[in-house]
């Protein structure tokens, strides 16, 4: 009889496996893994847990076990073991797995390996002693900053201070909350409905949340998943009923479904056709319409200029590492210099498609500065047809300490501590004079 947990951790190991070495993003990781080894709901979620803390905690178990491990076989003759050892100290002591259960585990899956099973005692016998002593050394961790590599810590230090990165380092080793975005119509459940508290406006939160497709409302198209910073650039256009609005790099459409939901006449312009599919999947579950446009948002020429212009524009996503834990560990300074300067190439034709005294919105989910003010102050040197239209409390719910001295909102992990967080965002608003 196959021990329970056994698939979860197969799939575990080989999507963390698919990250680490060949920069695979993580939920796609999972989702392959989980569907090739034929998991159930419950097992799915086990091997999420295990390989979404590894990920979160990476910085903490590499250094665990290199302590362990003084050393470590090289990759290509060790296969997996690495990944077997991160995720099985994990285990123990992250997820509170009992220690014969995590070690016999990493025994029977390094003997399913025809590299790992080489490294079977080694295993064994690291993992017996993290058993062992590994609490004690955890004691010792510095944890935010372990767990975050030193490209970003410098960057974020000279960016924040030591004080602010260390709270946004902080924030990262928490899983998030989940966050609903309510429809305003009566004949929706409210939304204080169910276990979830309201945030602001018409957001829920919710600490956890197993299925979300099981949640009341969801078949009914009462709410769609967004994070709270997430949903501000729409909010800064103000009243929206009856203008039109170009949505561009739209996918996977909670903006969109904002927008629409608040009266715009919404174009949607998104690039790949499997995430423009999804958009559509969920503007239908929602009961919204926009009129949706395969393209790249740099070819596209709408017939007339739009009132407003959202771009959210693609980045290298640092401000949403408590979603995405592997980003710290698969990206670098050179993926957020490529990200500017697609960016810029899109802010560039975003700007064109708006109507004279219209509004432009530039957002990145992004906290590096060259992919949020620096884009901006850069683009303002170049178009002298657009300025600045300072964001105020009065559109951000009265959160002041959201908004730059340049009137621009940025967002940060570590805002919001203790109601749960919320992402990293960076958008300016600018009208066209």
């Amino acid at each position: 009889m196959i021990p329970a947990g056994t698939g979860a951790r197969a799939a575990a190991q080989a999507a963390l496996t698919a990250t680490l070495r060949r920069k695979y993003p993580l939920d796609l990781a999972l989702d392959e893994a989980i569907t090739a080894h034929k998991l159930s709901s419950r097992d799915g979620g086990f091997a999420r847990a295990i390989a979404n803390e590894t990920m979160r905690r990476f910085g903490q178990l590499e250094n665990l076990v290199h302590h362990f491990v003084p050393r470590p076989p090289p990759p290509h003759r060790a296969g997996p073991t690495l990944e077997i050892l991160l995720a099985s100290a994990c285990e123990l002591l992250f997820l509170d797995v009992a220690p014969h259960a995590a070690v016999d585990s990493a025994n029977r899956l390094a003997a399913n390996d025809n590299k790992a099973v080489h490294f079977k005692p080694l295993i064994n016998a690291a993992l017996r002693r993290i058993a062992r002593e590994g609490q004690a050394k955890v004691q010792e961790h510095d944890e935010p900053r372990l767990n975050t590599p030193d490209w970003l810590w410098t960057r974020w230090c000279s960016a924040y201070g030591e004080e602010t990165t260390r709270a946004t380092a902080k924030a990262h080793l928490r899983p998030p909350p989940l966050d609903l975005n309510f429809r305003r119509t009566p004949v929706l459940p409210p939304p204080e409905a169910g276990d979830g508290k309201r945030l602001f406006g018409d957001i829920v939160r919710l600490e956890h949340a197993e299925n979300i497709e099981k949640l009341p409302g969801f078949a009914e198209g009462a709410f769609w998943v967004q994070d709270f910073a997430a949903s501000l650039p729409a909010r800064l256009f103000g009243d929206v009923r009856g203008k039109r609005v170009i949505d561009l790099c739209a996918a996977p459409g909670g903006k969109t479904a904002q927008l629409v939901a608040d009266g715009a006449e919404v174009t949607a312009i998104e690039r790949d056709e499997a995430r423009i599919a999804r958009l559509e999947d969920n503007l239908d579950r929602l009961k919204l319409e926009a009129k949706l446009v395969l393209a790249d948002a740099r070819d596209f020429a709408p017939e007339r200029p739009a009132d407003c212009v959202l771009l959210d524009a693609p980045c290298s996503a640092t401000g949403t590492i408590r979603r995405h834990p592997e980003l710290p560990w698969i990206k670098n300074a050179a993926d957020i210099a490529a990200c500017s300067d697609a960016a810029a190439e899109l802010l560039d034709a975003g700007a064109a498609m708006v109507a004279p005294g219209g509004t432009l919105i530039f957002a990145v989910c992004s906290i590096e500065p060259e992919e949020g003010p620096e884009q901006i102050a850069h683009f303002l040197r170049l178009h002298g047809e657009f300025r600045r239209a300072p964001v105020s409390a009065g559109d951000l719910f009265g959160l002041d300490e959201l908004i730059t001295p340049d009137g621009d909102l940025r967002t940060l992990p570590c805002h919001l501590a203790e109601r749960g967080g919320m992402d990293g965002f960076y958008a300016a608003r600018l009208r066209r004079l």
